[in-house]
């Protein structure tokens, strides 16, 4: 009897002991857990940025016609569709970002791989460089300004809509950048980390209006933020920068839709007049920009991301070239494609249906392959893409 209470005593303690080791170890995965998921919300809040508090932008922007003190958003110049009859088509929601896309090139993109070493000391006259996207150098009167940076992915994680191919170009081997313009805030044209790269470089910054929050918060000087709302204007050296509406929205979260300001821009210098389109829909706003601003020797148009569920956030490709005819532009070069899937076409469908169109309206494309020196006009480009492999 005491050997049989002996043995279950001995039995008791060991499994105590398995327990006590499992709760142990148990513990150590919650707490390493704890602090992974510690560490990833950090990680993304430092992605969204900052923005000014309600009353802030209240006080700020109260006074201007696109903002709305009720809501504390600012306003798209259209908020009905332009064209009614392009309101089907599908949302095929955000888990899609997570994924490798299947409209992605099946072979890398020809490309000009890049170091800083290569760019001249003293930027050109007018020449200029695409990165992928909207990531594109102007180099314009001997000044360098940077467009809409992005290296790497366009989400909050790295594992959020990564890029078809890599940049030609890395952050760290950018040459001396004058200005840094941005168009608005979503993540495929405001990346944290060139921002941080770039913040302690004495670079001047163009955003619109709220964005600058966002910068001072990665480490950009207040005094090297130049905040623009539409119509207003920003005189650098011998080049006047003028921010101009666009019917498109912004935010980095769920949260703050609305609450910066996005916009394109025409950009003037000695001899050249530029636009850049930003992100937008078309409408009647094009118009009354290439009437006051225009014409333009070169546009830098999105023409990619278009849905049929949604007509209003960027360009289809005839609106493309009705937004070249309204701002009666010499040269289109395209922007925003060929590297994000963000609205389910083939990598390729967008350039070509543009180029099409582009053809039969004797509109002359500037198409460079990525990392490519072009003076707009006089550099001979191609339609690469008609002979690489593809979905």
């Amino acid at each position: 009897m005491f050997d049989r209470t002996e043995n279950n005593n001995t039995k008791t303690n060991y499994i105590l002991s398995i327990m006590r080791k499992i709760f142990k170890v148990a513990l150590w995965v919650l707490i390493v857990l704890l602090i992974f998921a510690g560490g990833i919300a950090l990680y993304v809040k430092d992605q969204l940025g900052s923005i000014d508090s309600l009353e802030e932008r209240n006080v700020k922007y109260g006074g201007l016609n696109y903002y709305s003190t009720e809501t504390g958003e600012f306003i798209s110049p259209e908020k009905l569709p332009h064209y009614p009859e392009r309101t089907t088509g599908g949302d095929p929601g955000f888990s899609r970002f997570f994924k490798t896309s299947p409209y992605a090139p099946e072979t890398p993109f020809p490309k000009k791989m890049l170091t800083k070493n290569e760019f001249s000391k003293t930027p050109a006259d007018f020449a200029t460089y695409w990165f992928g996207h909207s990531t594109v150098i102007l180099e314009l009167d001997g000044k360098r300004i940077l467009f809409d940076p992005v290296f790497k992915n366009a989400g909050p994680l790295p594992i959020i809509t990564r890029r078809y191919d890599i940049s030609p170009l890395k952050r760290e081997e950018l040459p001396k950048i004058d200005l840094v313009i941005i168009t608005h805030d979503h993540y495929d044209h405001l990346e944290t980390a060139t921002i941080k790269y770039l913040a302690d470089k004495g670079i001047e910054f163009l955003v619109p209006l709220g964005v600058g929050a966002r910068l001072e918060g990665w480490g950009v000087p207040k005094k090297n933020i130049t905040e623009l709302g539409w119509e207003q204007e920003m005189i650098f050296d011998s080049i006047t920068i003028t921010a101009l509406p666009g019917i498109h929205y912004s935010g980095r979260s769920n949260s703050d839709r609305n609450q910066t300001l996005w916009a394109s821009y025409a950009i003037k210098g000695k001899e050249k007049n530029i636009f850049n389109s930003g992100d937008t829909g078309y409408g009647k706003h094009l118009k009354g920009i290439g009437e006051k601003y225009g014409p333009f020797d070169l546009a830098f148009v999105e023409i990619d991301g278009w849905n049929n569920g949604w007509p209003l956030t960027h360009l289809f490709p005839d609106q493309v070239i009705q937004l070249c005819k309204d701002m009666n532009t010499k040269l289109l070069f395209p922007t925003h494609w060929g590297t994000f899937d963000l609205a389910l076409h083939p990598w390729n469908e967008s350039i070509q249906m543009v180029a099409d169109r582009a053809a039969e309206n004797d509109i002359e494309m500037v198409t460079p392959i990525l990392g490519e020196k072009v003076i707009p006009g006089v550099t001979p480009t191609s339609n690469w893409w008609i002979t690489l492999s593809g979905k």
